[in-house]
């Protein structure tokens, strides 16, 4: 590494957030160098903390989404907790929250009261269903946008719909909140303005829903659940070896030729009518898929992988998560950093995007409240009166543990 500036440094955030879309956002934020200020309950925090105590005492959940962050524990119900927090905004150049609707604008941090004493601030307001129309108040975690958006329609089997394993909605509007405030940074050092933006759930959701939208809006065909396979393509499916079983995945005729020639040893499947082009084969799927299946057999998971990866098929084994983490090509690549947790420290994953000349951030996971006296005092509360909020319960300060190696 050659440089020690990070895209984001100097850039200030403070997060009025919790669970995950939010603290996505601000996650990948603070990893480009931004300073990112988390603003939590005094009981308890970001929900976050308490799903699970899976990471050595702290929530799995919460330790992938808030490294490098600083966090001040303020009771909003209170005139000089609602004081305390702007005068932290009046500092930042970024304000994001994703509380439920109308709740920023009661507490007197609305993006509009904001900006009316910072114009240059970038606001951004992160809900489920985004402002007006029928659905704007209701309750908007994760599964239900998946549900709302389409996603849970087409993904299962024919049998059984089925949300996806990760929190796609959350994940697709954390990164789109993310994008926005990037955008909204570029376009102040060209005209000074910040900016107010807004991120649905659903709307991110469902632009992540991309062919399946357009082929139903225009098609009037409600797109199948397909399993492991594709509606579009074949062969494109799990199919059996000996010990288990291979991902194949053939998007062109002369993968297909490869795969029935060079890997199956079936060269007679190439002019076979049913096969003889990805129409013939999408119609004539279960005997296309049984043919194969029939073939693949005969290896085992990694003779059959092998002999794909030596023509070029692309292919695959199905990992668990464990496998994942062990994963040969994330050792490889060196992407594996250790970080501290408030118990002890434990192994991050880098983030995807890669700088040439400087690493990510990788700061430590807070514990509640960490940095609630030294960020009172940075906005001009002088030692007796962050002492007496403390003591009375306004603010939150952690007793602050020495992270211990993990074993």
């Amino acid at each position: 590494m050659t440089s020690t500036s990070l895209p984001l440094d100097g850039v200030t955030v403070v997060a009025l957030e919790q669970a995950v879309a939010a603290p996505l956002a601000t996650r990948n934020l603070a990893d480009l160098g931004a300073r990112v200020i988390k603003v939590e309950r005094i009981d308890g925090g970001d929900l976050a903390r308490g799903y699970d105590t899976g990471v050595h005492g702290t929530g799995a959940h919460f330790v992938w989404l808030n490294r490098g962050k600083e966090s001040v524990a303020i009771d909003l119900k209170t005139d000089a907790g609602r004081d305390a927090v702007r005068r932290l905004v009046s500092r930042a150049d970024v304000f994001i929250q994703n509380l439920a609707p109308g709740a920023a604008e009661r507490l007197g941090l609305g993006s509009g009261a904001l900006r009316a004493e910072q114009p240059e601030l970038i606001t951004v307001d992160l809900s489920g269903f985004g402002r007006g129309g029928p659905f704007e108040d209701r309750k908007a975690y994760d599964m239900l946008i998946q549900a709302e958006a389409g996603l849970i329609s087409i993904t299962g089997t024919p049998d059984t719909p089925v949300k996806t394993g990760i929190p796609t909605a959350d994940i697709a509007s954390g990164m789109y909140c993310a994008q926005a405030v990037l955008a909204a940074l570029f376009r102040r050092t060209r005209t000074g303005e910040g900016a107010a933006v807004e991120v649905s759930m659903l709307e991110a959701t469902v632009e992540w829903m991309g062919h399946a939208v357009y082929t139903r809006k225009y098609a009037g065909v409600q797109p199948p659940r397909m399993g492991l396979s594709h509606v579009s393509i074949s062969p494109y499916d799990a199919y059996p070896t000996s010990d288990g079983q291979v991902l194949i995945g053939v998007q062109s005729e002369s993968g297909w030729r490869s795969l029935a020639r060079d890997v199956l040893g079936a060269p007679e499947l190439i002019d076979d009518p049913r096969f003889v082009s990805n129409i013939e084969r999408v119609r004539n799927r279960s005997d296309c898929d049984a043919e194969v299946g029939a073939r693949t057999a005969r290896w085992t998971s990694e003779e059959l992988d092998a002999r794909l990866v030596a023509a070029g098929i692309p292919a695959a084994q199905i990992k668990d998560v464990g496998q994942t983490v062990d994963h040969p090509q994330l050792r490889a690549r060196n992407r594996w950093r250790t970080i501290p947790t408030e118990f002890a420290t434990v192994e991050a994953l880098l983030p995807p995007v890669t700088f040439d000349d400087v690493d990510a951030a990788m700061g430590a996971v807070p514990a509640l409240g960490e940095h609630t006296r030294d960020l009172l005092a940075e906005v001009g509360l002088g030692t007796h009166t962050v002492h007496e909020l403390v003591a009375t319960g306004v603010v939150h300060q952690a007793s602050v543990h020495s992270p211990v190696q993990a074993h």
